[in-house]
């Protein structure tokens, strides 16, 4: 009988190689680390081979791993869109704006999932900064913005906390005093929660290199100018860093436009991010 991949194991496993640790990935998916554990060895065991490097610093990818993870990452995407797609159809417009962080993750392929299986919907999606997607609030571009809440004017109908995690270029040794950081150029709320935790630590830093753009600071970890402070989904195979400071949670509000409650296609999009993030 051929063998199937269980999504509740996938979802173990994505959540662990993201977050570079099993502890924070059972905290975060509200298991027992024991039992947590014990899930990831049995998707080795159906897969046939290690998919993880356990050290005490945590986890990283083993080759097997780093294949499995796009597989599992759209498996786990595919599977939220087809919860969706069992429900009623739904036609329309809805415009739905990210902060750049998120547009590297899976949400942007999951909406491009929902759309070709809702041809009579139409998804627009907008990434900017937090203060930009609260304006196309405002304006009446967007029907749903998430980002940090503090940029928004109205509550958030939901937060999400997701980690931080440190990833490191080739040829850093990141015991180097000061330490160089390839950081988000402001405005970043998230900038000053990283220094605060080198300083905590008492450890030195130098800014080696700053830019507006994921793909700017992704490059600059890439090309071995420092180390970054990144959420797991954006953090490449092998660059996660070891034996440095904790870095915090940061946190994720989703505000939806006034007036929208009740529309069936923007209820599914919401759902969508919901159940991803």
């Amino acid at each position: 009988m051929p063998t199937d991949l269980e999504t509740a194991l996938l979802r173990v496993f994505v959540t662990s190689a993201r977050s570079g640790s099993i502890s924070r990935a059972a905290a975060a998916l509200g298991h027992s680390q024991p039992a947590l554990s014990q899930q990831l060895r049995k998707l080795e065991r159906t897969v046939g081979q290690p998919l993880l490097h356990r050290a005490a610093t945590g986890v990283s990818l083993t080759k097997a791993g780093e294949a499995l993870l796009p597989y599992a990452e759209r498996i786990l995407a595919l599977s939220a869109q087809a919860l969706t797609a069992a429900g009623p159809a739904v036609k329309g417009h809805c415009g739905v704006g990210l902060i750049e962080d998120l547009t590297a993750a899976p949400l942007p392929q999951a909406l491009a999932d929902f759309t070709r299986m809702s041809p009579e919907a139409t998804l627009e999606l907008i990434s900017a900064p937090g203060p930009a997607l609260q304006e196309a609030l405002t304006a009446r571009r967007i029907h749903l913005a998430l980002c940090d809440p503090s940029y928004l004017a109205e509550p958030p109908r939901w937060t999400a906390r997701l980690p931080l995690i440190w990833a490191v270029g080739p040829g850093i040794d990141p015991s180097l005093d000061p330490l160089p950081l390839v950081l988000f150029s402001q405005p970043c709320r998230w900038r000053v929660p990283v220094l605060d935790a080198l300083e905590a630590a008492e450890r030195g830093w130098r800014i080696a290199f700053e830019s507006t753009s994921l793909a700017g600071v992704q490059a600059a970890v890439r090309a071995g100018l420092g180390v970054a402070a990144l959420l797991p989904a954006n953090v490449e195979p092998g660059t996660t860093a070891r034996g440095l400071p904790e870095l915090p949670h940061v946190e994720l509000g989703l505000v939806r436009r006034p007036g929208t409650d009740g529309n069936p296609l923007i209820d599914a999009v919401e759902e969508v991010l919901r159940r991803l993030i």
